[in-house]
C-alpha cells in the first residue's frame, strides 16, 4: 500500500477557507467512516486544528486516492472544488512520511518548536484507533511520528526558548527570582498580551496577585479570575512596596510611573530586586526607572530582540531536528519495504510446519508408545531443524535487496507457496 497526506495548512490557506474545512468533534467520526467505506482508501486519520486539516491515509493506488479525498472533502463541507486546489497539498511516499513527521516535531508549525501539535495529533489518531479506521501501515506510522518527536525534544533545544512576549516575560522572571512561588505580581490595565503573561506567572508558580485598572469593575474581574486582589488605580504606586513582578499594558498616554516615585518605592522596600514588563504602545513606565539599582525594566522592543534571538537558536535547533526526521523516515521506510515479504514469509513457515508435523506423526507411529520426555525431546529435534533450514531464507526476504521481488517470486514457486493478497493489511 501506498501512504498519502492531502491537506491545507496556515501556509497554503487562509483563516477563512481553513474555517470552512475544519472537521469538529461531532461530525469526525462520520467522515472517518466515510473516507473507511469509500472502496479506495484503506486506512486514514483526521487531523483538524486552527492552523490545519490534514488527511493521512493509505491506499492501494495514488491517483484513486489523491482523487477520492479531494472529492470527499469537496462534498462533505460542500464546496467546489476549485475552491480547494490552491489551497491543497499532496504528499506521497517518503514525502508523507517526512512532513507527518515534521508536523509532529513542530518544524511544520507557525512557531517552530510549539507543544500543542503533538497532543492534537495525538488526539487524531486515539480518534482514528477508537474508530477503527486505521490498520498495520498508519498505526506504526504515527507511534513512530511520535517517537520521532519525542526524541528530537530530548536530543534538541528546539523548545527551550521564549518566542512569545508573554513566555519572554516569564522567562526573564526566572533569570532574575530563583523561587517564584515566593514573589508578588502586579498586573496594571488589562492588555491581551499582558493577562496572558499574567496566566503563565501564575502557572509558573506566582501566589500573591494584584490587579489595577482604571475601569474598576474590570479589575474585580481580572482579580477573581486570578484568585488574586483588586487594588484601586489611585493607590497601585503605594501597593507597589510590597510587589516584586509589574507587568504593564494601558492605554494611557503619558507615563504612570515616574523614576521619582519609584526611588521613593526602593528605598522603604530596602532595596529588594523589581522585575517591570511594560507592554503599553505608548510607554507607561518612564524608561529612566532603568538607572535605579536592582529595578529591572524591559520595554516591547527589549522583548522583540529576545524573540528575534530565541528564534534563531530554534532555528540552529530546527536543523539538527531535520537530521532525526531524516533519519527515522529511512527506519519506516525500511520497515514498509519489509512488509512486502511478510506473506511469503508466513506461508512459508506454515508449509514447514504442515510437513514438519506430518512427518513426526508418521515417525511417531512407527516407533509405537513411548514416554512423554522422548516424545518431546522428538518434537524439539524437528521444530530446530525446520527453523535452522528456513532462517537464510527467511533473513534474506527480510533484507534490504534490490532484487527482492525477484526473491519473493523464486521462493514462492520453488515452494509452491500460495499467498494470500493483502495480507499485511489486515485490521
Amino acid at each position: 500500500m501506498n501512504i498519502l497526506v492531502i491537506g491545507l495548512n496556515h501556509k497554503t490557506a487562509a483563516l477563512d477557507v481553513r474555517e470552512k474545512v475544519a472537521f469538529d468533534g461531532d461530525r469526525l467520526d462520520e467522515a472517518m467512516n466515510m473516507l473507511k467505506n469509500s472502496g479506495v482508501v484503506r486506512e486514514n486519520i483526521i487531523l483538524s486544528t486552527c492552523n490545519r486539516v490534514e488527511i493521512y491515509a493509505a491506499v492501494n493506488d495514488i491517483g484513486p486516492g489523491v482523487e477520492s479525498i479531494k472529492n470527499f472533502l469537496s462534498s462533505f463541507h460542500n464546496v467546489p472544488p476549485e475552491f480547494l486546489d490552491k489551497s491543497l497539498y499532496v504528499y506521497t511516499g517518503a514525502d508523507a512520511v517526512r512532513h507527518l513527521y515534521r508536523v509532529a516535531s513542530s518544524l511544520d508549525s507557525m512557531v517552530v518548536g510549539e507543544p500543542q501539535i503533538l497532543g492534537q495529533l495525538k488526539d487524531a489518531f486515539e480518534a482514528a484507533l477508537s474508530n477503527r479506521s486505521t490498520g498495520v501501515l498508519l498505526n506504526k506510522l504515527m507511534r513512530k511520528a511520535v517517537s520521532t518527536a519525542k526524541r528530537i525534544r530530548t536530543e534538541t533545544k528546539i523548545a527551550e526558548s521564549a518566542v512569545s512576549i508573554s513566555f519572554a516575560a516569564v522567562e526573564l522572571a526566572k533569570k532574575i527570582f530563583d523561587d517564584l512561588s515566593a514573589k508578588s505580581f502586579m498586573l496594571i490595565g488589562a492588555g491581551e498580551m499582558a493577562e496572558l503573561a499574567a496566566r503563565h506567572l501564575i502557572t509558573n508558580g506566582v501566589k500573591k496577585v494584584f490587579v489595577t485598572n482604571r475601569t474598576p469593575a474590570r479589575a474585580e474581574e481580572l482579580a477573581a479570575e486570578f484568585h488574586g486582589r483588586a487594588v484601586p488605580f489611585e493607590d497601585f504606586i503605594r501597593e507597589l512596596l510590597h510587589t516584586d513582578i509589574i507587568i504593564c499594558s494601558t492605554g494611557a498616554p503619558h507615563y504612570i510611573l515616574k523614576k521619582e516615585q519609584l526611588q521613593r518605592i526602593m528605598k522603604e522596600r530596602r532595596q529588594k530586586p523589581v522585575f517591570i514588563i511594560d507592554i503599553s504602545v505608548p510607554r507607561n513606565i518612564d524608561p529612566r526607572i532603568n538607572d535605579l539599582d536592582n529595578v529591572y525594566l524591559y520595554d516591547i522592543d527589549n522583548l522583540q530582540g529576545i524573540i528575534e534571538t530565541n528564534l534563531n537558536e530554534r532555528a540552529k535547533e530546527a536543523e539538527k531536528a531535520e537530521k532525526i526526521v531524516e533519519e527515522e523516515i529511512d527506519s519506516f521506510l525500511k520497515w514498509k519495504e519489509s512488509l512486502s515479504a511478510a506473506p511469503t514469509i508466513v506461508a512459508l513457515r506454515n508449509r514447514a510446519e504442515e510437513i514438519r508435523k506430518a512427518e513426526l506423526e508418521k515417525v511417531l507411529r512407527k516407533l509405537g508408545p513411548m514416554e512423554e520426555d522422548r516424545i518431546k525431546s522428538i518434537e524439539y529435534l524437528t521444530v530446530s531443524i525446520v527453523n535452522k533450514i528456513i532462517h537464510p531464507p527467511t533473513a534474506a526476504l527480510k533484507a534490504d535487496d534490490e532484487d527482492k521481488e525477484q526473491m519473493l517470486d523464486i521462493v514462492q514457486k520453488l515452494f509452491n507457496l500460495k499467498i494470500e493478497s493483502n495480507n499485511n493489511d489486515k485490521r
